[in-house]
């Protein structure tokens, strides 16, 4: 049964049937072949895989992404982060990255990142006199950052699969959120000096006081939405339906450029992407139902435990399976695919479910900047008129970075565990 679901899904991947098609066709097909199973277990299980309330947070992190993009809130947080970082050699690089840091604690999205501020810097990098392949190398490795730094929709899902604290997840994921900033920020220096890239004096930059005030707005609301979910006033669902509210009133009464034309195309747009992700969603949990029934799980257990019962060496030859399959499919499939299926092997290392829960996250973002799948790369090269094979000498470097700091944080737990460990205290 394994056999036909993996060859039928790579086969269907290789001729471009859409990922969310795949994962269904590769399903629906196996149990046919097989006979075992009724067919209408797949329609079950999509019910199932969508139907939770924690997944609700989905649709109001999109929704709420869309209001504050459209209230102007991305020029705002480059002007405060040039004011920052912008005079450092490389500078638009380095205000990619931090702006990067602070939109990721808005968006909760790798993708919405790369697509609201990669079509604002990679334009603005290339006016300025960077290489086109260094501008689409750091905004979509900055991009990243995304779902690594709280909220975040992918740490959402799989609390949702793992039946942990998504408070927790947030919070392990903002020292390894922190390292791949500062990580990036020094290659992007190393490379900006290679290159011999200026920066612009101080004096050609805004002032940091009025640029704080200015992003003011936007830099509270995640720290309202984390203080919230933290201190235990809503859950991360409810975080959801307030950082829509915040968004809806900074933009109609602060900005004031929110009209009832403008959010109802926002509405559409957020409802389209709600759609596709539950669909993806969907389709996926069948899938990935399928290869616990069919005893995947023993499989890969038996594998590791083979090799070594050390839960540190098992860790990282599970996220280096994670990285090659990121290589060739997209972020969230990964996800929700193998989290039910390695579950049960972690716990059974004695692995926490937390710690476990933001390195396979970080992996999975992973893949999506390395090509030749690399959504966030695929995006950043349509904006800066490149190919992938163009962008991809100046990519490397970079993607080191991120998996430097993935296996860090993969040896030494603390790095990630320390602060959820003390707020539960």
């Amino acid at each position: 049964m394994l056999a036909i679901l993996f060859i039928t899904f790579f086969a269907l991947l290789l001729i471009n049937i859409p990922i969310a098609f795949a994962l269904g066709i590769a399903a629906a097909l196996t149990l046919a072949l097989d006979g075992t199973l009724p067919l209408n277990s797949i329609v079950t299980r999509a019910f199932v895989g969508v139907d939770s309330f924690t997944l609700l947070a989905i649709p109001f992190f999109i929704i709420a992404g869309e209001l504050m993009n459209a209230c102007g809130i991305t020029e705002r947080i480059v002007a405060f982060s040039r004011s920052l970082v912008g005079h450092i050699r490389g500078g638009l690089a380095h205000v990619t990255i931090v702006s990067n840091m602070f939109f990721s604690g808005i968006s909760g999205s790798a993708t919405a990142d790369a697509s609201a501020l990669g079509s604002m810097m990679i334009p603005a990098m290339k006016k300025n006199g960077f290489d086109a392949d260094y501008a689409v190398a750091v905004n979509a490795s900055a991009s990243a950052m995304g779902p690594i730094i709280p909220p975040s929709i992918m740490m959402v899902i799989y609390g949702s699969i793992a039946n942990v604290s998504i408070a927790q997840l947030f919070l392990g994921g903002f020292v390894p959120g922190l390292m791949v900033a500062l990580g990036l920020m020094l290659m992007a220096y190393y490379v900006a000096t290679k290159r011999n890239y200026p920066a612009p004096r101080r004096s050609e930059l805004p002032p940091v006081i009025p640029a704080f005030r200015d992003a003011l707005w936007a830099l509270a609301m995640p720290v309202i939405i984390l203080g919230g979910i933290f201190s235990g006033v809503f859950t991360a669902t409810e975080a959801g339906v307030v950082a829509v509210a915040y968004a809806t009133l900074v933009g109609t009464f602060v900005y004031r450029t929110l009209t009832f034309r403008l959010v109802r195309e926002l509405l559409v747009n957020a409802a389209v992407t709600t759609a596709a992700a539950m669909f993806l969603i969907a389709m996926a949990t069948s899938f990935a139902w399928l290869l616990a029934w069919a005893g995947f799980g023993k499989t890969v257990l038996g594998f590791l435990g083979g090799i070594s019962t050390d839960p540190t060496i098992a860790v990282l030859l599970i996220l280096g399976f994670i990285l090659i399959l990121g290589l060739f499919i997209e972020g969230i499939p990964i996800l929700i695919i193998f989290t039910p299926v390695l579950l049960p092997v972690v716990k059974g290392l004695g692995i926490d479910p937390v710690y476990f829960g933001v390195v396979l996250v970080m992996a999975v973002v992973i893949g999506s900047v390395t090509p030749p799948v690399g959504i966030l790369t695929y995006i950043c090269c349509a904006i800066a008129g490149l190919t992938i094979s163009q962008a991809f000498r100046a990519l490397v470097p970079f993607c080191a970075v991120l998996i430097a700091v993935l296996i860090a944080v993969a040896l030494f737990p603390g790095l990630i565990m320390t602060i959820p460990n003390l707020a539960s205290r």
